[in-house]
Order: structure tokens, then sequence, then C-alpha cells
């Protein structure tokens, strides 16, 4: 059985994982309240974002999170009530607080003992609370300084409400519901209780030591919170408690509504959740009554709506009666239960993709046997499970899939800080948000990604005075967007600055010893030089970047994951990087070849057609190298005996595998084609990290292991295009 401290380690752990998330709303919702600052949509999603970490921290008593946050939300009260405008001083100043904020979650996750660094976080979190504060200086008393006058002095007598649902085991721990609601009757006033029972189950699967109660409850008094929110101090770990102050605020009912399982209809669920009595519901309906029975009989329907005569009346809020019109429109999609999600873990997905890659291999094994054994049974079983195998396979590696627009927004704020930092007009463009990859891939390429971005910013736009005189507008434009490409995701990082000079670069390179004074180099070739360690068109070193430096790790960490960079720029005009990933670091779709006695896999997105290799048109070089007519068309092609060293014997009818990698084109000389395979990735060791041609290994059905070919660094050696300069 799971212990009270192992549930609350679990529940601490989701509301670290779901602030972040939060975090990254206000941060997204702050940057497109800088385009569109009247959107009130925008501006309720950024209070309800610091509203509900405010309240999720305090639940796990994380006062340093909840005192800071609270001074957030009281400005952001303040510019949802219309007492405050955002302008781009506040939109700096709360992102700065989000920081702050997230740095106060690290400290709280983590458990830092470090007091100069608590100290300094203090500091910095008082000096931002001191700023944030002068703005509510400036504005009319707002809700939630007006919760907390009444919270620390009680001396205000108000009507609070109480939501209060008992757990199933509050019987079973001895305590009574009936003495909580006694107990608050010392305190103040009771003036209504509802009983809410919608939980209750029939009476055949009705469990008599299981709770099932719920009261909405208003109480008259001038106690302070603490008071009130001490009757519930035995009882706190068996029921779920929202106490709202007599200045209450639309988004504390609409978190009711949010959170009841009543979707009947608008009036009773404004009085469950205690936005309206029960008298004035039915003052307003016999207003709507009288409202329907004056229309013409024939037209019933244009009588008034019940939300708008409680609203003409300021009973209700417009937000909270689209609150509950939203909640019965989920009740009535059918989809609506197909929109829940469930939070897993990283490792036991990863697991559970493990087990179904070694499912394939088995599943692999058992065709081999049915193919052997030539029983019509066992093959056509084979191949239905096969098909299933594939099916499992997709719907797993599906579940990892996530639209890499959510890494593309983490950018917004590099592009907004950074611009104002280089004292440059710089626009972020986002094209393909909802292309989908591996999260595993996101993960990883997030750091290239950010080089490339900063890079682009700071030696690759220019300043508005330069880009002016150049003809440009004064604003540059940069490009992030991302498409799927056969098997594959194309990732674009594009800038329309001043682009990469090809001779610039291939003097600096005969500078610093990295080409050959004698050699000759393409334009593809000159571009590249940019990837070369040590290289770098910086005149000076800033903090940001240097187009170069660096520029070789992006292109290693891509490489490892089996992906391609290529670089395009026209001076004057811009620079476009491409890269090409994989989408799943797992599992791939192969072609089985073998040469001699060792199979090896070919990626079958890479695979263009298979042909015949007569030993008569096979000139091969020492080097493994050839080249034959294809058509009317010259293919370069590769001898893999000659690459890997096999010295089996020829055999007499050969075939050749046409592959392609971007706009290249090659031929793998084979001596046997043996089929689709779908090859479950196992990552070379660092022992075999320096081969070149081979991206990793794969276990065949037989037990075999067959080596999985890095196509692209294959079409490189045979087509010569190798750069030489180490």
């Amino acid at each position: 059985m799971t212990s009270d401290a192992g549930l609350y380690d679990d529940a601490l752990v989701t509301f670290f994982a779901e602030a972040r998330e939060m975090l990254q709303q206000l941060e997204d919702t702050l940057m497109a309240l800088e385009s569109a600052p009247d959107d009130r949509e925008l501006i309720n999603a950024l209070f309800r974002a610091a509203h509900t970490i405010k309240g999720s921290a305090g639940l796990f008593g994380l006062d340093r999170v909840v005192g800071f946050t609270h001074q957030v939300e009281s400005v952001l009260d303040c510019v949802r009530k219309g007492e405050l405008a955002i302008d781009l001083v506040l939109s700096d100043r709360l992102l700065k607080s989000s920081d702050i904020m997230s740095a106060l979650l690290n400290q709280a996750e983590q458990k830092t003992a470090d007091q100069t660094a608590l100290v300094q976080l203090d500091e910095e979190a008082a000096a931002m609370a001191l700023l944030l504060g002068s703005y509510l200086a400036g504005a009319s008393v707002s809700p939630v300084a007006a919760d907390a006058e009444v919270v620390q002095t009680g001396t205000v007598a108000g009507t609070w409400h109480i939501s209060l649902r008992f757990g199933l085991d509050a019987f079973r721990n001895g305590f009574d519901p009936i003495s909580v609601i006694a107990y608050l009757g010392t305190v103040g006033e009771l003036v209504r209780i509802m009983t809410i029972d919608d939980q209750i189950p029939g009476l055949q699967e009705l469990d008599p030591e299981a709770c099932h109660l719920g009261f909405e409850i208003r109480l008259h008094t001038t106690a302070s919170m603490a008071e009130i929110d001490g009757a519930f101090d035995f009882v706190r770990d068996d029921c779920t408690i929202q106490i709202i102050a007599p200045t209450r605020r639309a988004d504390d009912f609409i978190a009711l509504i949010d959170a009841s399982p009543n979707q009947g209809r608008l009036g009773d669920v404004l009085v469950e959740c205690g936005a309206l009595t029960r008298e004035a519901l039915d003052k307003a309906l016999a207003a709507q009554t009288q409202s329907t029975n004056a229309t013409s009989t024939s037209a019933p329907a244009s009588g008034r709506l019940l939300g708008e005569i409680l609203v003409d009346r300021h009973q209700v809020s417009t937000e909270v009666v689209q609150a509950v019109l939203v909640k019965q429109g989920k009740s009535r999609d059918p989809k609506a239960d197909d929109s829940r999600f469930l939070r897993v873990h990283a490792d036991k997905l990863d697991e559970l993709i493990n087990l179904v890659g070694e499912l394939v291999i088995c599943g692999a094994g058992a065709s081999l046997l049915a193919q052997a054994m030539q029983n019509p049974e066992m093959l056509e079983t084979t191949q239905r499970m096969s098909g299933l195998v594939e099916e499992m396979r997709n719907g797993t590696l599906a579940l990892r899939m996530v639209q890499i627009g959510e890494t593309f927004a983490r950018y917004r704020r590099v592009v907004r800080d950074t611009s104002a930092e280089l004292g440059k007009e710089i626009q972020l463009e986002i094209d393909g948000a909802e292309t989908e990859l591996d999260k595993s891939v996101v993960e990883k390429i997030v750091d290239p990604l950010m080089h490339l971005v900063r890079n682009a910013m700071d030696h690759g736009i220019e300043a508005p005075a330069i880009r002016l005189a150049a003809g440009k507008p004064a604003h540059g434009t940069l490009r992030l967007s991302a498409r799927h490409d056969s098997g594959h995701i194309l990732i674009q990082v594009a800038d329309d600055g001043k682009g990469l000079d090809g001779e610039m670069l291939l003097t600096k390179a005969r500078e610093r010893g990295l080409v050959q004074p004698t050699q000759v180099l393409s334009e593809t070739e000159k571009l590249n030089l940019i990837f070369e360690p040590g290289f770098s068109t910086a005149e000076k070193i800033t903090n940001l970047s240097g187009r170069g430096v660096g520029m070789d790790v992006v292109r290693k960490n891509i490489e490892a994951l089996r992906g391609t960079v290529v670089l395009d720029s026209k001076v004057g005009r811009g620079t476009t990087i491409e890269i090409r990933l994989p989408l799943t670091l797992a599992i791939i779709d192969g072609f089985l070849v073998r040469v001699g006695k060792n199979s090896y896999v070919i990626p079958l997105h890479a695979v263009v057609e298979c042909i015949d290799a007569p030993p008569e048109l096979l000139r091969v070089n020492l080097n493994g190298t050839g080249h034959i007519d294809l058509r009317s068309e010259v293919l370069p092609y590769l001898e893999l005996r000659t690459v890997f060293g096999d010295t089996e014997a020829i055999p007499p009818r050969r075939s050749i595998v046409v592959v392609k990698s971007q706009d290249s084109y090659a031929g793998l000389v084979v001596d046997q084609l043996q089929g689709e395979y779908q090859t479950v990735i196992k990552p070379l060791g660092r022992l075999f990290s320096h081969l070149r041609g081979i991206s990793g290994s794969t276990v065949l059905g037989s037990g075999e292991v067959a080596l999985i070919l890095d196509v692209p660094a294959l079409i490189k050696v045979a087509t010569d295009k190798e750069i030489l300069v180490t």
C-alpha cells in the first residue's frame, strides 16, 4: 500500500511539472499581449495562470512561491479590472517575475541548502515585488488587496462562501461532517447550507462506510481566513476545501464551476457554486417567464435568456455565466471524454517502447521460422501478427509525438530579449508549428536550435540603420519552420540578414590553416567551412554567439541524432540552415541486404530502387567507388565489400540499391536483397562511435546482429564530396 508520504511526494512532482507548464503559458500569453494588449481572453488567461500557481503552491506550503506570486497576481488582477494597462515596461517586469517564480520553484523542488543563493534569490524577489507594488499604489484597491484586508484584520463583516467535498474515507477515519459544520456555526452565522449528494451511488452499490457528501456553505462572519480555515485542521486530508472571501472574484467561481461535476441547468450550477442565491434565481426565473409570456405564442423562443437577465441585474458576471455555458457545451459534446489527459512518467513510456521493440524482433523471428517451415497456417498467422505488431509499434511511438510548435514558442522570449539587447528590430515567424516528432528528439535539438537562433540575431541580421541603407526594411525577420519529408522532419532556421560570403570564409580558413593554399572548393564546401572546429567570422567576441564558434558542436549534435545539416546563404539576402532529423530514434522501417556472411539494414525512406549489377559493368576503384550509367545518367556507386573488408566469394548475381540523401543519389552494391524489415535501433557503444557509414545496429529474428548503414555518409564517400580538411 502506498504511504501518505509517497502520495504527497507524487502530488508534489505533478505540481512542479504543471507549475512549469503554467509559467510557460504565462510567458507565452505575455508575448501575445504585446501585439494584442486589449485581448480580454488573453488577460484573463494570464491572471488564471498566476492564480493557479499561487493556489497550488499554497497547498504544499511553498511560502516563498506563494508570497511572490501573490504580488504578481495582484498586479494582474488590476490589469484584468482595467485599472492598469500592460505596456512594454510592465510586460518586461512580468516576464522577469516569471523567471523569479521559476527560480523559486527550482529552489523548492531541489531543496537548495545554499544560504547565499537563497538570500540572493529572496533579494531579487523582494526588489521585483517592490517594483510591482508601485503599480498597485497607483491603482484603486483591487479585490486581491481587499481580500488581504479582510484576512489580516478580520474586522470587516461579510458573507464567505465555502465549498466542501468529503473524501470516501472520511467516515472510516472517524470524522463526522456535521461536527465540522457545527464548529463553523461558532465562528459566525450559517446563512445557508446546501447538501451536495450527486455522488451518492445507487442502493445496491452503496457502501455505508463510504462518505459521498459535499456541502456549499454561506457563512456570515467577521472572522479571518485563518480562523475559518482552522475549522478544517483535523479533516484536511479527507476533504477538498475552497474558501472564497466576501469580496469574491469571478475567477474563484469559475474555478468552482470547472471542478463541479454538476452539468445541469444554468441556475442550479450558479446556486451550487455560490455565485447566486436561490431567491435571486427564483426572481430571475419569474422575470424570464413573464418575458416569454409577453412574446408571440408563435415564437416562444424569443423570450430572454436566463443568463442575460442575471447579467443585466448585476447578480452574476458575464465570465461566470460563460463558464457554465462552456461546461454545458462540453457535457453535450460526445468527444469531451476523448480530451482527457493522463500524465505518464517518461521512463515508463521508454520501457514500453523498448518492449515493443523486442516484440518486433520476436515477430520477425516467428516470420522467419514460418517461412522455413512453409506451413500455410503458420504463415497466415505470422502475417496477421506482423500487422498487429506494426500497428502497436506505430501507436506506441505516437504516444511520444509532440508538436514542435511548443519548442518554437520558447524562442519568442529569446528573440524579444536578445533583439532589445542588440538594439535591433527582429520579428519571429513560425511555420509548421503543428508538425509532430518524437519528444526525445525535441529535447535534444533545443540547444542546437538556440545556438542557431542566437547566431542569426547576433551576426546575421543587421542593425536597423544598416538595413535601411541597404534598401531593406528596418526590422529583420527570423523564420522557424518545420515539415515532414519522407519519414524525416525538416527544420529550417532562416534570416533575411547579410548572409555569408563564401570567398571571405575561404580566405579566413586559409589564414587559420584549415584549407591548403592550392585547394579548390565548391561554393557549398566554402559555406560548410563554418562548421569546422575553431572557425569564426566574428570580428569581436560577444556574450551571445559568434557565427562559426560552436557551429561544429551544432553539427555533431545533429549528426548524433542521425540527422544532417545543410547551409544555404546568399550575400545580402540572408542565410537558411536546414536540419533533417528522423521522426523517432527508436524504431525505423528498414531494407535488409546481405554482403558476404553479414547483413546490413538500409533505412527504407532512403531507398529509391533496386537494379541488377552486371559484373562486366562494375569498375571499382581501390577505395570501393565507381560509376555506372543509369538511364543515361551517371550514378556513383560504392562497393560495400570493399568498404567493410569482406573476403567471401562473390556470387554470380548481385544488385545495386539506389539510395538518396537530400538531392544526392548513389548506389550501394550488395550480394543479396532480403526485403523490408522493421528495425529496432540499438545504439553503438562508445568504442565504435568513430566508425563512418554506420549509424547503429539491430538484432534480426534469427538472433544475428545487423549493422544499420548511414546513407548520407556513404553517399559522400561515393560521390567524393567529403571535405578533406580536419
